[in-house]
């Protein structure tokens, strides 16, 4: 058995397809002083073929449902940007130039430098874009060395697709109804390839290190998506055993299915709205087929990503409007930037630099209100977009009264700008609020009530920030705990201090899409959560099997506790009992 990371739940038993990607040899030759101009134009014309080949992809991807296609198209427009007056470009040429490197020498050699700089970012989604380097550069020494595109024709149907690596222009050539399973060795939940696997409802494996050494075409194997494990050449006693795994899985898909249309509440019948947190557009075909009732996070970081430009108001309001329509009439909550420090844009890494510490610097309101041309642009395209749905617009890591009085100066700036260029925007704005993620707005929620028309606690970052402990940290991830008292009290002061003030709240974040917790918040008096598309089903199904009353006692029960590993045992056992 290899171990990995369960990406996309599912478990399948089918055989392999291996995508066997040929190693590229980098010829390093210094060139002489007439030959430079050879190299340059040598340069150009793989850029020239890998830009064909990538809107040929572009084109293929077409035969995918709509979602899954948009997101590639999206995905391979940004390839394309990539080779064109890019970084890699720049630098690939100043090599050449200056440094006498033949040119599959001098791309190899500005890849691996870019790619350095992304993998040695925390953030696991920014790291991911290491991989968007990677495969722009390989196809361009592809192309530099006459190499032509390949294809995965020859897959199968049913079969279940291992490979070192997959990227987007590989799944732009897959046809999903005839792919089992995805497993590759590279990958982590944030890629591409995670992101598609959910969003096209096929297992995923990823990060199984071991995956390619001693396996052969056609070997049988068993991918459990929900545990991160597969089985290469299963004895009888594991089909057997992931047989039946399989048959439990399928018949306990089909009962959260059930649910899907069935309300949100409680046995009492106290109603919670569940809605979905995502990060990209071609997630919002999963948060309607899992019923959410509206989008409480979306975070408009993907506008950013994978571009060497600050995209401007058309675009932004594009995209925005895009979603908004598909969510039809439910509410869609749109985070401002959140970029900075660690989550660094290409377009502004060289301007921000990392800090000495990026978690604690330059980001969120922080930088918007640094760069107010950036918030203007933002809030112009979603009050645009605010035509289209409901909207409501949420400000990220608020700690002052004062940071929430200047974005709405703004907010109401923009607006009347709008106007008297003649766009057609609401009378009534859209609904202003704050992220509660850090302990100074928790212990300032009474003064933030006055200049906010509502809140959503994050709670990933209100524990980090509370606890001091940065869970991507090995060395003290463990001691990571959102049951730690003061988390909880820091919540249900929130919760409260937003019902005395009549400010609706909401809460995101992963203590949300557990079922574990669910009890706790409702216990709290919270009536809106926001999750992952995946759990909301889940945690639909565990409220419906709650009392609001018992779970208010319960929850009370917790909230005198100060042992955190006292407060854990009290909440499973509840779990156990209702």
């Amino acid at each position: 058995m290899i171990a990995g990371l369960g990406a996309s739940g599912g478990i399948v038993i089918g055989r392999a397809f291996v995508l066997d990607r040929q190693y590229i040899h980098v010829v390093r030759q210094t060139i002489s002083a007439d030959c430079i101009e050879q190299e340059v134009s040598a340069l150009h014309r793989g850029v020239d073929d890998s830009i064909d080949q990538l809107r040929r992809l572009k084109s293929q991807s077409g035969a995918l449902e709509a979602s899954a296609s948009d997101e590639l198209g999206f995905l391979l427009d940004a390839y394309i940007q990539m080779l064109t007056q890019s970084r890699l470009l720049r630098g690939a040429e100043e090599r050449i130039r200056q440094q006498k490197m033949n040119a599959i020498w001098a791309v190899s050699d500005v890849i691996d430098s870019i790619a350095q700089q992304f993998t040695g970012i925390k953030d696991k989604y920014i790291a991911a874009r290491a991989a968007d380097i990677r495969e722009v550069g390989l196809r361009l020494m592809r192309c530099l060395i006459g190499e032509t595109d390949r294809a995965l024709d020859n897959a199968p149907s049913g079969a279940i697709l291992i490979a070192e690596e997959l990227s987007p222009a590989d799944m732009a050539r897959l046809q999903p109804g005839n792919v089992g399973a995805f497993v590759t060795a590279i990958g982590g939940a944030e890629g591409h390839t995670a992101i598609m696997a959910r969003a096209l409802g096929i297992p995923a494996v990823l990060g199984a290190a071991d995956i390619i050494r001693g396996l052969s075409g056609g070997d049988t194997v068993i991918v459990d998506g929900i545990r991160g494990e597969v089985i290469l050449r299963p004895t009888d006693a594991d089909l057997k055993l992931y047989g039946k795994r399989r048959e439990d899985w399928l018949a306990a898909r089909a009962k959260l299915l059930s649910q899907r249309d069935l309300l949100s509440e409680t046995r009492d019948k106290v109603q919670i709205a569940l809605h979905a947190n995502i990060e990209l557009p071609v997630e919002v075909s999963t948060v309607l087929q899992n019923g959410a009732t509206g989008i409480g996070l979306l975070r408009s970081e993907f506008m950013f990503m994978n571009k060497s430009y600050l995209p401007d108001e058309e675009e932004q309001y594009q995209e925005l409007a895009g979603i908004v329509s598909q969510m039809k009439d439910l509410p869609v909550t749109i985070r401002t930037l959140d970029i900075g420090g660690e989550k660094l844009a290409v377009a502004l890494q060289n301007e921000m630099g990392s800090g000495p510490n990026p978690a604690l610097g330059l980001r969120g309101v922080r930088l918007s209100l640094r760069r107010e041309d950036l918030l203007e642009a933002q809030l112009a395209a979603i009050l645009r977009a605010s035509l289209h749905g409901q909207v409501r617009v949420l400000v990220p890591m608020v700690v002052t009264v004062a940071e929430m009085v200047r974005v709405r100066q703004v907010y109401h700036r923009v607006a009347d700008r709008l106007r008297d260029q003649g766009h057609n925007i609401p009378s009534e704005l859209p609904p202003l609020g704050a992220m509660i993620e850090i302990p100074a707005a928790a212990l300032s929620i009474d003064a933030l009530a006055r200049v906010c028309d509502f809140f959503a606690i994050g709670t990933n970052d209100l524990t980090q920030y509370t606890l001091a402990i940065d869970r991507s940290d090995d060395q003290v991830a463990q001691s990571y705990d959102p049951l730690h008292p003061a988390i909880l009290r820091l919540i249900h002061e929130v919760s409260k201090a937003s019902k005395r003030n009549n400010v609706p709240l909401s809460v995101c974040g992963e203590m949300a899409g557990d079922p574990r917790y669910t009890p706790l918040f409702l216990g709290m008096g919270l009536r809106n959560l926001s999750m992952s598309p995946g759990s909301l089903l889940p945690v639909k199904q565990r409220l419906r099997r709650l009392d609001s009353r018992t779970s208010e006692y319960q929850t009370q029960q917790i909230l005198d506790q100060w042992d955190p590993a006292r407060i854990a045992t009290m909440l499973d056992d509840f779990n156990d009992l209702a």
